[in-house]
């Protein structure tokens, strides 16, 4: 039996389960932020221009429109970090995984534009779109390369490591295989 690229035995299982964990506890607050409804007297109209809110941003200076643009990113960064780990592979192309990671945050974050159309106090923002993307896109490249190289120099160092052929014992053989009599057809 060969192994396909994953972290091997008992560990694999740990950590898909523990990023599998994280990425659900992640969901469940960003759920809880951007989809309770807002208090407010006015709502501004949706932003439907890419760019326009970062822009406006950008206009009111570097310190004011550090906080609106960190949010942004920070929102679904971790999702970078958590969806590869809770896919658990270390053999996989960079850019394969990167891109796959990219789609997953660019369709986390348009369902939570798309939900947030039914929340009082709530509007449609193409910036905070893009944003979270980015976030994600950064996240995941500031840290799952150099994990996964840390991962697979640790593993080549250790006996019977991943990505190796694993043999199967085979000559704990126990009987043979029962076999069911065929029944006739009837007439």
């Amino acid at each position: 039996m060969q192994r396909q690229g994953s972290i091997g035995g008992s560990a694999a299982i740990r950590v898909r389960v523990t990023g599998g964990v994280l990425l659900v506890a992640h969901l469940a607050l960003v759920a809880w932020l951007m989809l309770r409804p807002l208090d407010v007297p006015w709502v501004m109209p949706p932003n439907l221009r890419p760019l326009a809110g970062i822009r406006a941003d950008l206009a009111l200076g570097w310190p004011g429109a550090a906080r609106p643009l960190g949010e942004g990113l920070a929102l679904l960064a971790p999702l970078g970090v958590l969806l590869p780990l809770a896919h658990g592979r270390l053999a996989v192309s960079p850019l394969a995984s990167l891109l796959r990671t990219a789609a997953a945050g660019a369709l986390v974050s348009l369902g939570i534009a798309l939900l947030q159309t039914g929340v009082p106090g709530r509007v449609v923002d193409v910036d905070s779109l893009l944003l979270n993307t980015a976030g994600v896109v950064l996240a995941h490249l500031a840290v799952v390369p150099a994990g996964r190289a840390w991962l697979r120099r640790r593993d080549a160092r250790e006996p019977g490591a991943a990505g190796t052929a694993v043999t199967v014992q085979e000559e704990l053989s126990q009987g043979r295989t029962p076999t069911i009599p065929r029944v006739g057809i009837a007439p």
